[in-house]
């Protein structure tokens, strides 16, 4: 009987955790991790807003004159409104990384939607007045309900790189360097506006701030163009579509993200 049991829940973590996890993380289907065509990049940051160095972010972009996506906690959109308010008006993506930074894991899928992710777009919405529908689950892991229940509605974005920027003892130069190392056309960048998630360094965006300053001096004459993940999966399609009618094919969806790229 106790051989049974553990079996059984040896099945429920397979299917309920890592199958998803392979099916998003690994394989990309379901989730939009990078661009295969398309010759833009996207920069992204989660766990904001943060009144100390989403500010100096937002400057830095503007300077640049940059968009980028924000997947912020519906809790701190609530603290800092002002902040999304600022986001959206200066043309920023603003996407979902749940009311608070828990791991889908440890939830029940329906909490997951109401709880976490339909009350953080309801936050986003009633200050900006529009809805987001991208989202990223903290660590990039969801259940298996998740992808029943969320792929109707919101397109699930991971990243292709992926710096660590938020560890202990932040390495502004370790950091540019992994960043410069691994960056190529149709990358998605996943960095961090706010340190205070659980295994964070507080001071860590303060060194991520620090090496994005070279990072965007240097791309420049690469001739990288920085958009949203919006407009990296919009200019992803017209790649594929544009090689399929040369080819003579006219697919109805995109190469590993059909179900994300319709609502």
């Amino acid at each position: 009987m106790h051989k049974l049991m553990l079996s059984f829940i040896f099945l429920i973590v397979v299917f309920y955790m890592i199958v998803p996890y392979c099916i998003t993380r690994i394989f990309g289907v379901w989730a939009f991790k990078k661009a295969k065509h398309a010759k833009q990049i996207a920069f992204t940051f989660d766990d904001g807003p943060n009144p100390l160095y989403t500010p100096q972010l937002l400057d830095l972009l503007h300077k640049h004159g940059i968009k980028a996506t924000f997947f912020v906690l519906g809790s701190k959109a609530e603290q800092y409104p002002d902040l999304i308010k600022r986001m959206y008006k200066e043309g920023h993506q603003i996407g979902i990384h749940n009311y608070r930074h828990v791991a889908n894991w440890m939830m029940t899928p329906v909490r997951v939607r109401n709880k976490q992710v339909d009350r953080t777009a309801d936050i986003i919405e009633q200050i900006t007045g529009e809805r987001p529908h991208y989202y990223r689950p903290p660590w990039g892991c969801v259940n298996l309900g998740d992808l029943l229940l969320l792929r109707k509605t919101y397109r699930i974005i991971l990243w292709s790189i992926m710096a660590w920027d938020w560890k202990p003892g932040g390495d502004a130069g370790k950091l540019k360097q992994i960043l410069m190392k691994n960056l190529k056309p149709g990358s998605i960048i996943l960095l961090h506006d706010s340190g205070d998630t659980p295994g964070a360094d507080l001071d860590a965006p303060e060194f991520m701030l620090e090496a994005l300053r070279e990072v965007l001096q240097e791309i420049k004459p690469l001739g990288y163009e920085c958009v949203r993940v919006d407009q990296l999966m919009e200019a992803e399609q017209a790649q594929v579509g544009t090689s399929a009618e040369h080819k003579g094919n006219y697919p109805d969806e995109m190469e590993s993200q059909d179900a994300i790229s319709s609502h």
